[in-house]
């Protein structure tokens, strides 16, 4: 569970919670016409940019702002040093019955194990990292179009809620509920952009850059297992990946 994502967005939610219970009846806050507009419409425009495939898998995309299971660096430099020392003293077959938990460095170890050419590992590894960047930025996508959407979708929503206004300017009963229509679209267009939307696909494209960087790590990993490095510079090497306070490299060969 991401902490930062959960408590953030609960918390602005719940301040504006407040702020509409101190303003008095929170009802009044409510209005089905705007809820229609805003969020039903956006939703439908955003369909429109995506194939049915992917629109209906935007839950699962942003269950990844709130859960989403990574190994730290720190663990992948670990087991990759590991399956380089192994590798130096019995060779690559030494690694296939290595326990690995990520699938990518798997897939690089099996491949190493299959006695594939570098020049084809380097290709079949970078082709997966840019299609899991590629399915990382569609996700996000679709949350920076509703994002983008669901302002404008307000503002229709205010120039329906201005025209009936106006429609009925005889009728003093009538402006009262026209100009809720109008007010409360472009706050539900607002709330629905800077509250969900843009946060939700701000932190996919975290995630998105954490994949990419613990892949890339795995990359360089297997690249240097299959060269024969020694597992003590694959660690230098590797150890880049993180921050400066983090790395205090080992430079005490074997």
């Amino acid at each position: 569970m991401d902490l930062a994502t959960l408590i953030g967005m609960l918390g602005a939610i719940g301040f504006i919670v407040m702020a509409m219970v101190l303003g008095g009846d929170i009802s009044m806050f409510v209005d089905t016409q705007s809820i229609l507009i805003v969020f039903c419409g956006s939703i439908f425009v955003v369909l429109t940019n995506y194939n049915m495939g992917q629109f209906f898998g935007i839950g699962k995309i942003a269950g990844k702002a709130f859960l989403f299971k990574i190994e730290k660096p720190e663990e992948l430099i670990e087991k990759s040093v590991e399956m380089a020392d192994a590798a130096r003293k019995g060779g690559f077959l030494a690694l296939e019955e290595a326990e690995i938990t990520n699938q990518f460095m798997q897939k690089g170890v099996d491949m190493l194990v299959d006695g594939h050419d570098g020049d084809v590992v380097r290709a079949t590894l970078e082709k997966d990292i840019a299609l899991t960047v590629e399915r990382h930025e569609t996700g996000a996508g679709m949350f920076k179009a509703l994002a983008d959407v669901a302002p404008a979708m307000g503002m229709i929503g205010t120039l329906i809620g201005l025209v009936a206004m106006l429609s009925n300017m005889d009728d003093p009963k009538a402006i009262g509920p026209a100009m809720a229509v109008a007010l409360l679209t472009t706050l539900y267009g607002a709330f629905l952009a800077n509250v969900i939307a843009i946060p939700i696909a701000a932190k996919l494209e975290l995630r998105k850059e954490e994949e990419k960087l613990n892949k890339k790590l795995v990359l360089d990993a297997v690249l240097g297992i299959q060269d024969g490095q020694n597992p003590r510079v694959i660690e230098g090497v590797l150890k880049n990946y993180l921050a400066e306070s983090k790395r205090a490299i080992d430079t005490t060969e074997e």
